[in-house]
């Protein structure tokens, strides 16, 4: 989540034409009165899922979800840019942290696309190729 700080100029200006209220009171101003209020904004990117070719992938999940889930407390694992076969033999959740990975089920010239930030299900049985183009750091756990 992140913070920004935002000032708003709300300017008064008075007509030079009196309005009734002026006019009966005899009152005609001239000058401009000008406020400033400073606030802070709140703004949190929104969460979107998809789920392409059997993987589920919600993207910017929000960090309650995370600490529900318990991320910072599954194991860890990573790897250099590199290409390899993989066969998931339980479903398997992961949050990566770093890393971009293009991921080709097997029987597929699609590619399903994660990188960091993303909270990812593969389904237990899939086999696929991980493409790995920026080195991956990411929390996994096997269900």
């Amino acid at each position: 989540m992140a913070c920004a700080s935002a000032s708003i100029n709300t300017s008064l200006l008075f007509s030079k034409q009196p309005s009734k209220l002026q006019k009966k009171f005899n009152h005609t101003p001239s000058l401009s009165l000008t406020t400033t209020r400073s606030m802070r904004v709140r703004a949190e990117t929104m969460s979107t899922t998809i789920e392409k070719l059997g993987v589920k992938i919600e993207r910017n999940p929000p960090e309650s979800k995370l600490t529900e889930l318990g991320v910072k407390k599954w194991p860890k694992w990573g790897c250099p840019p590199s290409k390899f076969p993989w066969t998931y033999s339980a479903k398997e959740t992961c949050y990566l942290l770093e890393g971009k990975v293009k991921v080709y089920p097997d029987g597929s010239n699609e590619a399903v696309e994660i990188g960091a930030g993303d909270l990812v299900v593969f389904p237990k049985g899939m086999s696929c190729t991980w493409d790995v183009s920026v080195a991956v750091d990411k929390h996994y756990n096997f269900e």
